[in-house]
């Protein structure tokens, strides 16, 4: 896949001019469990990135739970962990993709080529039995990283709104089936989902550490290709990067609702649907 590499790949490369390996982990509700996790073992070289204090901006009544920091911000935080314009750059996170997801779309978003999601994670890279180490990393040289903003890339609310109900238009809702159909709603305030959106569960895509294939991908995804507009969301921005990035290995091109369903429900008149 061309997104991904392996964890094979990344320890016969691991000490490769170049290579740039940084440690996404994270978990929701849990602002410190991965800078603790990075603390008993990361992958050697890997440098710690924290979602809530990096990848994320200030949150406000509307935007949703993870709204983009300021991007210049964004593009000076991963200089000063040695990103250039011409390193290659591994992401990983435990082994879902979801939090790695959010760092590799946040670099493509910038411009940034040559970013890749490290399969398996962490996870993997201990069940092969590769060695891992405690210590923080030590910083290269600054970086110097380009700002070219892909402007397709991402959709506004506004956007979403005017194109709800349009032919040529889906919207896609990553979230767990339970979480779409308003069933449970663990950590928004309302159960529900978006009108006229479709439910593609960002879990089915990855599980026990592993990713499914291009076969998989395409039988999954049948149909969206006649869509001129596919926008993509989550909760809040987080999990739906990696419907975003397996859709754009089977040459889809979605677009990503960074607030996604948080920042739809901070809107009162907002539709609400709820399936059960």
């Amino acid at each position: 896949m061309k997104n991904i590499k392996t964890a094979k790949w990344l320890k016969e490369n691991i000490n490769s001019e170049g290579i740039i390996i940084l440690d996404s982990r994270s978990e929701l509700g849990n602002s410190e469990y991965g800078l603790d996790e990075y603390k008993k073992g990361h992958i050697p070289r890997a440098i710690f990135v924290s979602v809530e204090d990096v990848l994320t901006g200030d949150v406000n009544i509307h935007g949703g739970r993870h709204p983009l920091p300021n991007m210049d911000q964004f593009i000076t935080n991963m200089e000063e962990l040695g990103v250039d314009d011409s390193s290659t750059v591994i992401v990983y996170d435990d082994g879902d993709l979801a939090m790695a997801g959010r760092l590799w779309w946040m670099l493509k978003y910038i411009g940034k080529q040559q970013v890749y999601l490290l399969q398996g994670g962490f996870n993997q890279w201990k069940s092969l039995g590769y060695g891992f180490e405690t210590k923080d990393h030590a910083l290269k040289a600054k970086g110097n990283l380009s700002k070219n903003l892909q402007d397709d890339l991402i959709v506004t609310i506004e956007e979403v709104k005017e194109k709800l109900y349009r032919e040529d238009t889906i919207v896609v809702d990553s979230r767990t089936p339970d979480r779409f159909r308003g069933e449970i709603e663990p950590i928004d305030k309302i159960p529900g989902h978006i009108p006229n959106s479709k439910n593609y569960p960002w879990t089915i895509l990855t599980q026990e550490n592993s990713t499914r294939d291009i076969t998989f991908l395409k039988d999954h995804f049948k149909g969206l290709d006649k869509y001129e507009d596919i926008i993509v969301h989550c909760g809040s921005g987080i999990t739906g990067t990696v419907n975003c990035m397996f859709m754009e290995e089977i040459g889809l091109k979605p677009r990503l609702y960074v607030g996604g369903y948080s920042d739809w429900i901070s809107y009162d008149d907002n539709e609400i649907v709820i399936e059960v």
